[in-house]
């Protein structure tokens, strides 16, 4: 199988949370039978930027950027998601490679 680029927005009290709402979210849009090319794939992430908050556009000009580049920190199909913070509060982007 391959794998596909995505994004997707979660909101939460704190980033597992948003995460959690995000990734089923995902399913309920996507299914359970896996292979959606989306976050329902992923089961961890790894916050990037640690600590920097990022305006909606920054968040996705640097998740394209990443994935473009293909940062080894979000690379793996089967590793973890990527997290930026956003400056809306208990929102964040996911982001990253999925099976598909």
């Amino acid at each position: 199988m391959g794998a596909s680029a995505f994004t997707a927005l979660g909101t939460g009290s704190d980033i597992e949370s948003a995460f959690r709402a995000a990734h089923q979210q995902a399913c309920y849009d996507y299914g359970h039978a896996g292979y959606t090319g989306t976050i329902a794939e992923k089961d961890s992430y790894v916050q990037i930027d640690d600590g920097r908050v990022f305006t909606p556009k920054d968040a996705a000009e640097l998740a394209q950027q990443l994935i473009d580049d293909d940062d080894a920190r979000i690379a793996d199909k089967h590793g973890p998601a990527g997290a930026l913070k956003l400056s809306e509060p208990g929102s964040w982007l996911f982001f990253g490679w999925a099976s598909s």
